[in-house]
């Protein structure tokens, strides 16, 4: 396979990439340390569909808390729609919390905060009833044995990548969290970049 397009996602910011079924799709963490909110659509001659991955739907098809490499993530009627090929990065990444919001922020007390939820609505171009749950890239939040859940620093370096193959025609959109209040990005958000490969 040969990469064919290479679409930069600056720091705090959103890019959305349309995606043949049998292309792979690689996340890379550019400058190291990186969350990435990745959500996927099944793709419409016009647009999207309101057909799409789905964090529950995945955990429920795959008995794990994310997929292990071969296994696929499922959308919200149940049919794959990305499979993980490949992870160069150290394999910590989450499948439960939210995408950052603006109530988020304004509980954090910074109103009108960048987010994930409005970067996935700016790179689609519309207004979106709900936001899905997102894959959070390269994010580690543990869940300790009492049940309570850690929030750790992205543990990635410059380069590390995720691959997966398009099981549909889908749009994929992937935001640089700008999560600065928080550990999780290192404090300090940084670009990531999506590569098309066919």
């Amino acid at each position: 396979m040969q990469t064919v397009a290479r679409t930069p996602v600056p720091a705090r910011a959103g890019r959305a990439v349309r995606v043949q079924r049998g292309d792979h799709v690689r996340v890379v963490d550019v400058a190291g340390g990186q969350v990435g909110d990745l959500f996927a659509y099944v793709a419409a001659p016009s647009g999207i569909t309101t057909e799409h991955l789905s964090a529950s739907h995945t955990r429920t098809a795959t008995s794990r808390l994310f997929p292990a490499i071969g296994e696929a993530f499922t959308t919200n009627e149940r049919r794959p729609i990305l499979t993980l090929l490949e992870d160069t990065s150290p394999g910590r990444h989450d499948l439960l919390i939210a995408a950052c919001d603006d109530a988020r922020y304004a509980g954090l007390g910074v109103p009108d905060h960048p987010s994930c939820a409005r970067n996935l609505r700016d790179a689609l171009g519309r207004d979106l009833d709900v936001v899905p749950q997102p894959v959070n890239l390269f994010m580690q939040v543990p869940v300790r044995r009492d049940g309570t859940l850690d929030w750790l620093p992205a543990a990635t370096a410059p380069g590390d990548s995720v691959t997966f193959r398009a099981e549909l025609d889908c749009v994929v959109v992937v935001s640089a969290c700008p999560q600065d209040l928080t550990v999780i990005n290192n404090s300090r958000p940084t670009d990531l970049a999506i590569e098309v490969m066919r």
